[in-house]
């Protein structure tokens, strides 16, 4: 009973199958490991979608539009313009975002330091100008909030922006910032080492893995030339 309704409870939605049978595969582990179970029924269930990424990425042409929509628009909110253009050029996730704080700017260097990452990030002059304005805007909200993204939830406290709030950031778009990051982590993962990836960007390795596609770019093939 116990194999037919943990098979039943992975199956029940394919969208969400994959981190079904990876949580159920955690759960009668540790159930094993206390004797509370005789066998893992989990054992034998293959994922029914293959392992890597699936999601939406941006095309070259959708990238050079949403980089001139983020750095020359100045009726763009600044807050939809860092995310969207430290997402685009510098893969910084929602979270990494909303925790910046101002006291991890180097003004003289030019850089951030994301949570997470072993490195400060530098910024490039369009990614810079970008910043700027964002601390501007905060700048006229007269805030003691130490972080960069200040919402007019927050700016009378001291937490960061809510998870909600940087999920909803690039909506005038018709994006979200996962989708752009994801665009530029699949770009790095596929024309360097996903290993070194992982280590710049702070991730684990398995992370970094999952971008990388499962089909190699024509143009990156040696040409068969038999004419010689």
């Amino acid at each position: 009973m116990m194999s037919v309704t943990s098979r039943g409870f992975s199956t029940f939605s394919p969208t969400t199958a994959p981190r079904r049978l990876t949580v159920l595969r955690q759960f009668f582990r540790f159930a094993r490991t206390r004797r509370l179970v005789l066998i893992n029924p989990t054992r034998g269930l293959a994922r029914k979608q293959p392992k890597g990424f699936r999601g939406r990425t941006l095309t070259i042409d959708q990238q050079r539009l949403l980089f001139r929509r983020w750095t020359t628009d100045h009726a763009v909110h600044p807050h939809e313009a860092l995310v969207g253009i430290l997402a685009l050029l510098h893969a910084a996730s929602p979270r990494e975002q909303r925790l910046l704080r101002c006291d991890t700017i180097d003004q003289r260097e030019c850089t951030i330091r994301l949570d997470g990452r072993p490195h400060p990030v530098p910024l490039d002059p369009a990614s810079w100008a970008v910043l700027t304005r964002c601390l501007t805007h905060r700048q006229s909200q007269h805030t003691r909030n130490p972080h960069v993204i200040v919402t007019k939830v927050t700016k009378t406290g001291r937490e960061p922006a809510s998870t909600a709030y940087m999920s909803h950031v690039l909506d005038a778009c018709g994006l979200t910032p996962r989708t752009v990051r994801s665009t530029h982590l699949v770009d790095l993962v596929n024309t360097m080492d996903p290993k070194m990836v992982a280590v710049a960007f702070g991730m684990e390795p398995e992370a970094a893995m999952i971008y990388l596609a499962d089909h190699v770019d024509p143009t990156r093939l040696p040409t068969n030339d038999t004419s010689s």
